[in-house]
């Protein structure tokens, strides 16, 4: 427990003392912000700051910081240091600059960012990447949901279910039209503070229910040293690429511009950006404290939380809160389950929307406009979520590449902020560390992880996973990562730029 409370203080006094060098090494000023200077009524809204944090934090929160971090935890308390020093170091700074970098570039999407700072084949690469992320994370966000609502309040048979998840489905899909297509304080800035807030709540109570309840004992750090995985999954880089929203995830860069279209000063991003992420590094670390202390150990393993993430994030998630708060806990997993992830869905959509206009230059205050692009991207949206439901498409393969993919769009930011720093003549090492730190984690997943080079490189017998080839991964995803860094650093070398922004853009 007193390792548990060391991260959570150096948690939140790094909101303080390294969250203030990134700030002070970005250096906000008063010029006019993209919210004041454009403000369209739609997208470019200004918003009161407080509204601001709240909408930010469940944005790039949903689900991601309680069930990775469940995830994480079948590793141990080892998994406490990741989330710590991932958020202080790597996704606190990789929220900030995608979020202050696009403030700077009237409020332009990720992919335009890149673009900018890392050139025109790496634009393309994005804009591409971005839309299919973020229309493939808004359709399981709506297909999940609804069979949700499915499983917790009904059971009639399976033409029944059925019937009833293709109901849902539609019903979520229309709300993400309409969240889509209206201005961003209609709904979002309505409903997504109090949602935020009970993300907060129920994050809270888990830690009060582990307290107070002497059955339950967060293991220290210490004592627990070493990988308590059952299945021997390595520490390095799993543990990295599984607990992605609890540390850092690229997924929040596809979102930070939403909110860097609504603030009214430069000055509120430390609080907005770096600020929420550290609030979902707080919840991810109690989630992941509930994960070690809650369930059995056998033979230094943590087995019986593998039983239970085994019958699913959702079941996972009630268990915890019911164990923890009883029926408030009960009633605030159900919302939790079901809203969370929703409110992640429709603000994909939202940012698919963006960065489609963003490439077409299409203006957004035009109701046809928004139309344009409302209309093919839920319907993409929808025919996938449909046909998943009716079994005649299946992209669950392809969802397995999301973690991989979120922490690759990571890097990328990353050093789209190195690079964006070096022209403004700034402390480039503050993200080119966490930029090439996360180049060796991608790099070294890929070549291990089975639904990517794993089956080729790994050992199977009678097709199951018998060891993972790190011998032959780790060296590689150490190379790749130092390439990257000498390309980083030969790049800076030989040129002789404007170190303005601006100039750049043009």
């Amino acid at each position: 427990m007193v390792s548990f409370l060391i991260c959570l203080a150096l948690l939140i006094g790094g909101y303080f003392t390294y969250g203030k060098v990134v700030e002070n090494t970005f250096a906000p000023d008063d010029r006019e912000t993209p919210a004041v200077k454009i403000n369209d009524g739609v997208d470019y809204v200004v918003l009161p700051q407080w509204k601001l944090f709240l909408v930010q934090l469940l944005n790039i929160a949903g689900l991601g910081p309680i069930f990775g971090a469940l995830q994480g935890a079948l590793w141990g308390p080892i998994v406490f240091l990741w989330i710590t020093f991932g958020t202080l170091l790597a996704g606190g700074v990789h929220d900030f600059f995608s979020g202050m970098m696009s403030e700077r570039n009237n409020g332009e999407s990720i992919s335009e960012i890149a673009g900018i700072y890392l050139g025109g084949a790496m634009k393309n690469v994005m804009r591409v990447f971005s839309v299919v992320l973020l229309v493939m994370v808004g359709t399981v966000f709506a297909v999940g949901p609804a069979g949700l609502i499915v499983t917790l309040f009904q059971q009639n048979g399976t033409e029944g279910i059925l019937a009833t998840t293709l109901f849902w489905l539609i019903i979520i899909l229309v709300y993400y039209f309409i969240a889509t297509f209206l201005s961003i304080d209609k709904i979002i800035g309505k409903i997504y503070p109090i949602f935020g807030i009970c993300l907060i709540i129920m994050a809270v109570g888990v830690a009060i229910g582990i307290f107070v309840k002497p059955e339950y004992t967060i293991p220290e750090i210490w004592s627990n040293f070493r990988s308590m995985h059952p299945a021997g999954t390595p520490v390095w880089s799993f543990m990295f690429i599984t607990v992605a929203c609890g540390a850092i995830s690229g997924f929040h860069a596809t979102q930070s511009p939403l909110m860097a279209r609504c603030m009214k000063s430069e000055r509120q991003g430390h609080f907005v950006f770096y600020g929420a992420m550290v609030c979902e590094g707080v919840i991810a670390l109690i989630w992941a404290a509930a994960g070690c202390s809650l369930y059995e150990v056998t033979g230094g393993l943590n087995t019986g939380l593998q039983a239970i993430l085994a019958n699913g994030q959702s079941a996972a998630i009630y268990d915890v809160c019911a164990k923890t708060m009883g029926g408030i806990g009960i009633a605030l997993a159900m919302l939790g389950v079901i809203a969370c992830p929703i409110t992640s869905g429709d603000t994909a959509f939202r940012s698919a929307r963006l960065v489609l206009a963003d490439w077409l230059k299409l203006d957004q205050g035009k109701y046809k406009n928004r139309l344009i692009l409302c209309i093919p991207v839920l319907g993409v949206g929808a025919f996938l979520g449909i046909g998943n439901c009716l079994k005649f498409i299946d992209y669950t393969v392809i969802w397995r590449y999301f973690s991989w993919t979120n922490q690759t769009l990571a890097m990328i930011v990353l050093w789209a902020a190195s690079m964006y720093l070096f022209y403004d003549k700034k402390n480039y090492w503050l993200t080119a560390v966490p930029a090439t730190f996360m180049s060796a984690v991608s790099a070294t997943y890929f070549i291990l992880a089975p639904e990517c080079l794993g089956k080729l490189v790994n050992t199977y017998a009678d097709g199951k996973l018998v060891s993972y080839n790190t011998v032959v991964a780790y060296p590689i995803g150490i190379a790749v990562a130092a390439l990257f860094l000498g390309i980083f650093l030969y790049s800076i070398k030989k040129r002789n730029v404007s170190p303005r922004y601006d100039t750049l853009k043009k």
